[in-house]
């Protein structure tokens, strides 16, 4: 069967030199020696695998080093054939592709989500110096998917789940479209058997009964077009059933409410002919309002183009037809492999590279913001999903973001340095919230100041990749000294409690805890602890390594807090602790010291975990203004809020923001986010409340879901 497959492969590389072809034809034999003995989990010889992935790669007319990488992909990490003998016998390009796609089993990582991780980097950062490591890898997971009966349920479960979140929208950001849909369609297959079962067998019957209707709409648009001077290829294509599936789930249809399962494709020869062929479709049925997308002016992010529009056949039957140019299909059928497969100079050729390029480029620099494998990855996962929305800049140029996006993600699309200092942003010439969601077609200006900085709030609401890494990035860089400072004063009080302190640690026991740990430094290991990622009491004692340090526990006194410590101590938005609350601090990984009131219920889930619970208390001498929350219930009055507001204000208080509940009768609440310096100054304000005679009832509410 192999040998079957190898003529098969040998015909397809004909486009490649005969010397080339021979080069392909030594990597098989190659590979088929390293391979020897070893099965797939079908009972199938293993070279029949990369013989396929090498098929699928000729298939797009990829060049004779990634035909080759993909015969060899495997023998790295399942054989003992080495990097340095691949490079010495097939080049050096070809053993980089090889290591790209190659996972890292060699290494040892705590978790196999952490190795996945780190696994999928690697990849990932090879693809950005070289495309063809993940156009090998996506072949890969497609002979996978074909093949995926052959392996357990729950090993099919998590591979197709896989293979949907992460590797069919890399497919479809690289424009390899008819990829992108059989992977989703493999995916949807294996991950809900039952459901695609029973919509295939509903398309099959679908199939008979609307038959006439698409031909009847294929023959009138084949009379029509010619007449107007058109050369045109048409065609007519049933939907797949994922696509089927996703719309029945998002509109809350049943299937015989989803009418257009079939599509028509109309290939014409140049872009004048797409719009002229538009006109003449939109004259012989009535197109569905709304359902026009004009792909060629503003194409898509992955380079795709194409003009789509809805019409209504006969018998009231709706089509989704697509019109576009041969060039334009070749590209949205083999996207980015197009480089290889067509060398040519074409304009529409050029800007997908230059739109493949600029996102490989944005990897790195997600990868250079990112702390670890697993947050990389998160970032990438985010900046996977297709759906886009086009803004424009003030200049006119246009940018493409991902849908949902904020005006920040806008100014870090602009460049990270707009980004950290944006603190205002006007769309459509007015001035809206930084949260405010962007729409098709807006005009966003970003307004900066030279000493503003990123806020961690908007974390909360931007939607890419590229935000969310440099948001991160910055303030981890900002939180260093911030860590360091508290993390050593962390130490302090754990050292304390084993009879001694930071002064006391000579730096030979210093130099081996930073070795044991594979840490970078001590300032990393102060760091680290102050931003909860390692525990004060563990550190304290792996340093007190002499067992007559390590005493008994004693009182460790508690840690002061000034309200001054910047982003190393956060302030719980379950229960907004203010000076003068009894407080409690917890440890919480990434986010450094938590301070609770000793009553959060939130907080008394934890418990628990008693060595990340740290004993705190106030500085007598705090400077800050803290956010708390109040609910004041009145007679609903005319000039009645007037009045709370002045009685707040004339407290020396700060209104952070008011709400009022909808329901309204005679009595009226409102909810208001105060500023205030401490539980004494708190309570001035609610005096000051009371005395107002429509005051009814006046709570603090210490939890922020409930003061809604």
């Amino acid at each position: 069967m192999a040998a079957v497959q190898l003529s098969e492969l040998t015909q397809s590389l004909s486009y490649l030199k005969p010397s080339d072809v021979a080069r392909v034809e030594e990597a098989y034999r190659f590979s088929d020696t390293a391979h020897h003995g070893q099965k797939r989990m079908s009972g199938e010889p293993y070279i029949s695998h990369p013989l396929a992935v090498a098929e699928i790669l000729a298939h797009w007319q990829l060049d004779s080093q990634a035909v080759i990488a993909a015969l060899l992909h495997d023998v790295m990490e399942d054989t003992e054939v080495s990097k340095a003998e691949i490079s010495e016998r097939f080049g050096r390009p070809v053993a980089e592709l090889v290591d790209g796609v190659s996972k890292l089993d060699r290494l040892e990582f705590q978790s196999q989500a952490e190795a996945e991780a780190e696994n999928f980097r690697k990849m990932l950062l090879a693809m950005a110096r070289d495309v063809r490591v993940m156009l090998i890898k996506l072949a890969d997971r497609l002979h996978n998917m074909r093949t995926l009966d052959a392996v357990s349920a729950e090993q099919r479960r998590r591979v197709a789940r896989e293979t949907r979140e992460i590797y069919a929208p890399i497919a479809n950001r690289l424009g390899l479209d008819s990829l992108y849909r059989e992977l989703q369609e493999l995916s949807f297959r294996h991950l809900y058997a039952m459901r695609y079962r029973v919509l295939a067998k509903a398309v099959r019957v679908a199939r008979g009964n609307r038959r006439e209707v698409v031909n009847k709409i294929l023959e009138a648009i084949r009379e029509r077009l010619p007449g107007a001077g058109i050369e045109a290829t048409v065609s007519g294509r049933e939907k797949h059933i994922y696509s089927i599936y996703k719309k029945m789930s998002e509109k809350h249809l049943s299937f015989s409410q989803v009418l257009d399962i079939y599509g028509i494709r109309v290939l014409v020869k140049d872009i004048p002919a797409c719009y002229l062929t538009l006109g003449v479709l939109h004259g012989l049925y009535k197109p569905v309002p709304g359902k026009f997308k004009d792909y060629i002016a503003i194409p898509k992010v992955n380079g795709y183009q194409s003009l789509h529009t809805t019409l209504i056949g006969p018998y009231g039957t709706p089509v989704e037809v697509q019109i576009r140019t041969q060039a334009m299909h070749r590209i949205a059928e083999t996207g980015v492999a197009s480089h290889w497969l067509y060398k040519s100079t074409e304009a529409e050729l050029s800007e997908l590279q230059s739109r493949t390029h600029q996102w490989l480029q944005s990897l790195l620099d997600i990868q250079n913001a990112s702390g670890d494998a697993a947050e990389f990855l998160e970032h990438i996962k985010v900046d996977l999903f297709p759906d886009e929305v086009y803004v424009f800049t003030p200049k006119g140029k246009i940018l493409a973001l991902t849908r949902g996006a904020t005006p920040v993600d806008f100014a870090y699309a602009v460049h990270s340095d707009v980004g950290n200092r944006c603190i205002s942003a006007k769309i459509n010439y007015e001035l809206v919230p930084l949260r405010t969601e962007l729409k098709n077609g807006d005009r966003v200006e970003i307004i900066t100041a030279p000493h503003a900085h990123a806020n961690p709030a908007w974390l909360a609401y931007v939607k890419t990749a590229r935000a969310r890494s440099q948001i991160r990035h910055f303030l981890k860089t900002m939180q260093v000294d911030e860590s360091q400072a508290l993390g050593e004063r962390l130490l302090n009080q754990a050292l304390r409690a084993l009879d001694s302190n930071v002064a006391a640690i000579q730096p030979e026991q210093w130099e081996r805890l930073v070795r044991e740990t594979s840490a970078r430094s001590r300032q990393d290991v102060l760091a680290d602890i102050g931003l909860g990622k390692r525990l004060a009491a563990i550190v304290a004692r792996k340093l007190l390594t002499l067992s007559d340090h390590a005493g008994e526990s004693k009182a460790s006194g508690s840690i002061v807090i000034r309200g001054s410590e910047g982003m190393a101590v956060q302030f719980a938005q379950c229960c907004r602790p203010i000076p003068g609350d009894p407080i409690i601090g917890f440890i919480k990984k990434g986010q450094g010291l938590v301070i609770h009131t000793h009553d959060c219920p939130v907080a008394r889930k934890s418990r628990g975990d008693s060595e990340k619970w740290i004993d705190v208390q106030w500085s007598p001498d705090t400077d800050r203004l803290f956010d708390v929350s109040i609910r004041v219930t009145v007679l609903d009055q005319r000039g009645v809020l007037a009045k709370v507001a002045a009685a707040i204000a004339d407290s020396g208080c700060n209104i952070a923001n008011i709400s009022v509940d909808e329901d309204r009768g005679v009595y009226a609440t409102n909810h208001f986010t105060l500023q205030v310096g401490s539980r004494l100054h708190l309570s001035k304000v609610m005096r000051s409340l009371r005395r107002i005679p429509e005051v009814v009832r006046l709570a603090r509410i210490k939890s922020s879901e409930n003061s809604r």
